[in-house]
């Protein structure tokens, strides 16, 4: 009976282990691809809600869905500080002989 109580403790330790390392290496290193995480919401995504501003303790709204918590509106819900998609059209001077 007592190899099998160390073997779970030993199962339970690696796992912790485990976590830790990957806490570890992902505050380090984010996977948030090619983009750095969003300065609004810290790469999270999420922003207090607008209902929790002006609430008397009470949260809920359409909004946040009584969350409390809205979807970021500088990164659009994703965390990363993306680029905005710009299309620029340029036109040539026309030159005018006079």
């Amino acid at each position: 009976m007592v190899p099998i109580v160390l073997t779970q403790v030993a199962t339970g330790l690696s796992v912790l282990a485990g976590a830790v390392f990957v806490k570890s290496f992902m505050d380090q290193k984010p996977m948030t691809g090619p983009f750095q995480r969003c300065p609004t919401c810290n790469g999270t995504g999420r922003v207090k809600c607008i209902c929790s501003r002006w609430s008397d303790g009470d949260l809920g709204c359409r909004t946040c869905a009584g969350s409390g918590r809205m979807a970021c509106n500088s990164c659009g819900g994703s965390g990363t500080g993306r680029p905005i998609p710009v299309q620029l059209s340029v036109r040539q001077p026309t030159n005018r002989s006079s």
